[in-house]
């Protein structure tokens, strides 16, 4: 067997491999999404009976007096300033750590590292956030996703400041531009493929996020998309059709936004290794 058929068998078990991890279980949301409540009852991948989709759209919207809407304008909130955060803290942090290196980089580097080794702890995080007034409050959940997914960014964006050549900040310096005007005219616009990719990836991973919410978030006004799945949820009865409904309408977004920035995700995460 020549090189290009092995090439051929491997990308096609792939793509198999791929419709029935990813498509098979989406589509299964999408048919359960539109059948009546006794027909999704059963939990079966049969075709629907009765399709019910925008009577079951209507009544996941109303429930609860409309809290889907409320959830949706949390994580929009929750994540467009926890991305904004991420993205500002994130390069200015990677540019010192890579353009102005002191015996204080290597504590900094092991901090960043722990960030993506060591697990949260959920109790000591609580304890903070009351500590600091700032439990079941957004700002302190934005701290939270910030803290989370600091590390990973930081990571990304000193990776790709370490292939832009050192004589454009000289320049810049020989110019008269100061520190802050360093940064924002001259480095940071260069940044935009890692930037494309911080803003997608962590607004998929903080709009999808259930667990933290949960725990550091809680109360009925301050719900996130996620949490509005608990809606249809009982101990001797679960309206699957609504379930998945409603997980249907919180997977579209960040599903639509991952394919069509996927080029650039790609981009942003082998610009570095590309360029050195």
């Amino acid at each position: 067997m020549n090189h290009t058929a092995r090439r051929w068998i491997v990308g096609g078990i792939a793509i198999i491999v791929s419709v029935f991890v990813f498509l098979v279980p989406f589509a299964y949301i999408i048919l359960t999404a539109v059948k009546d409540k006794r027909q999704a009852a059963t939990r079966s991948f049969d075709w629907p009976t009765h399709f019910q989709a925008w009577d079951n759209f209507i009544d996941v919207i109303q429930t609860r007096d409309y809290q889907l809407l409320l959830a949706f304008f949390n994580s929009m909130v929750l994540t467009v300033a926890s991305v904004t955060l991420l993205v500002i803290l994130g390069a200015m942090v990677g540019f010192v750590l890579q353009r102005r290196p002191s015996r204080w980089t290597g504590i900094v580097n092991f901090f960043v590292l722990a960030g993506l080794i060591i697990p949260p702890a959920v109790v000591p995080t609580i304890w903070v956030l009351q500590g600091l007034n700032l439990f079941k409050t957004m700002h302190g959940m934005i701290l939270i996703e910030v803290a989370y997914g600091l590390s990973f960014a930081i990571l990304l964006f000193r990776a790709f400041i370490a292939t832009v050549p050192r004589e454009l900040d000289e320049a810049a310096i020989i110019d008269g531009a100061g520190p802050m005007r360093l940064f924002f005219s001259v480095v940071l616009p260069l940044l935009r493929p890692v930037v494309v990719t911080v803003i997608v990836v962590q607004s998929v991973a903080i709009f999808n996020d259930f667990t933290n919410p949960l725990y550091f978030l809680p109360g009925e006004q301050n719900a996130t998309v996620q949490l509005t799945l608990y809606n249809f949820q009982s101990q001797f009865n679960t309206s699957y059709n609504l379930l998945f409904t409603n997980i249907a309408l919180i997977t579209i977004p960040p599903l639509l936004v991952f394919l069509f920035f996927n080029r650039h995700i790609v981009a942003g995460m082998t610009a570095g290794a590309v360029k050195g």
